[in-house]
């Protein structure tokens, strides 16, 4: 069994006004006891992160994350935000490269790269989004896909910052179409996934680094992928907009190290 420890983020995506954040996190923050065997992060829009700063600040339980970040830390960049201003409101994870930032916005490898090393450099958590779409899976270029994107954006991160990083494996093909990886291609893919940490990082890097699935994950697939050995929680979308739902996850990854 795994000792890294899950990690359950809940990606709003462009959803949640600050009143609807404030009663999610009413209704989902009392769900917990003392103690959870996973980590877990709220992901809201970025309007929304004051609200939820208000919940989460001092919770020793629930962690709160950006959907993405700028590389430079202020400036002359409209419409962006950089670290300084997300530190300031309490963040403590920031996701980046997911695959609708690299389709509907064109960002590449190298610039999530400088968002990752940004990140790591305000000693804020990464959570890197690698993955390939439907038609790169049938032409069997999954492992060149990932390859590629873990070598661009994990280029110049050091060693001793490595093991704060976290991947987040999401089959395009499977991202909110209701389709998902069976348990069986989910360890596949991940299995690849941190024989790449290895080749890039070392084995012993490798093995600390936590591979998140995302992909139409849900509470009644949510305890057969995770009980995968490479599977270390997941980057939830649709099934994170509900309470009871999204804390279903957070208990299917907390029972998975029990």
């Amino acid at each position: 069994m795994s000792t890294r420890r899950p990690i359950v983020a809940a990606n709003w995506k462009m959803n949640k006004t600050r009143p609807e954040a404030a009663e999610f996190l009413r209704a989902f923050l009392p769900m917990f006891g003392t103690s959870c065997a996973s980590d877990v992060v709220i992901v809201p829009p970025f309007t929304s992160i004051p609200k939820a700063s208000e919940f989460l600040q001092g919770h020793p339980l629930v962690g709160l994350g950006a959907q993405n970040m700028h590389p430079k830390a202020n400036g002359a960049y409209t419409g962006e935000i950089g670290a300084p201003f997300l530190v300031e409101l309490g963040v403590t994870h920031v996701v980046l490269g997911h695959s609708e930032r690299r389709q509907y916005f064109g960002e590449t490898d190298s610039f999530i790269n400088e968002k990752v090393l940004a990140t790591l450099a305000a000693g804020l958590t990464p959570i890197l989004c690698i993955g390939e779409t439907l038609d790169e899976r049938d032409a069997g270029k999954l492992e060149a896909v990932c390859r590629t994107q873990l070598q661009g954006g994990l280029a110049g991160v050091a060693a001793d910052q490595a093991a704060k990083v976290v991947i987040a494996y999401e089959p395009v093909w499977a991202i909110g179409t209701g389709r998902t990886a069976s348990p069986a291609q989910a360890q596949e893919a991940h299995l690849f996934v941190r024989s790449v940490l290895a080749e890039l990082l070392g084995p012993a890097l490798a093995q600390q680094i936590r591979i998140q699935y995302g992909g139409s994950m849900k509470p009644d697939n949510a305890v057969e992928l995770m009980a995968q050995p490479d599977v270390d929680g997941g980057l939830i979308g649709g099934a994170s907009l509900q309470p009871d739902t999204f804390f279903a996850i957070v208990k299917a990854a907390a029972d998975s190290v029990a």
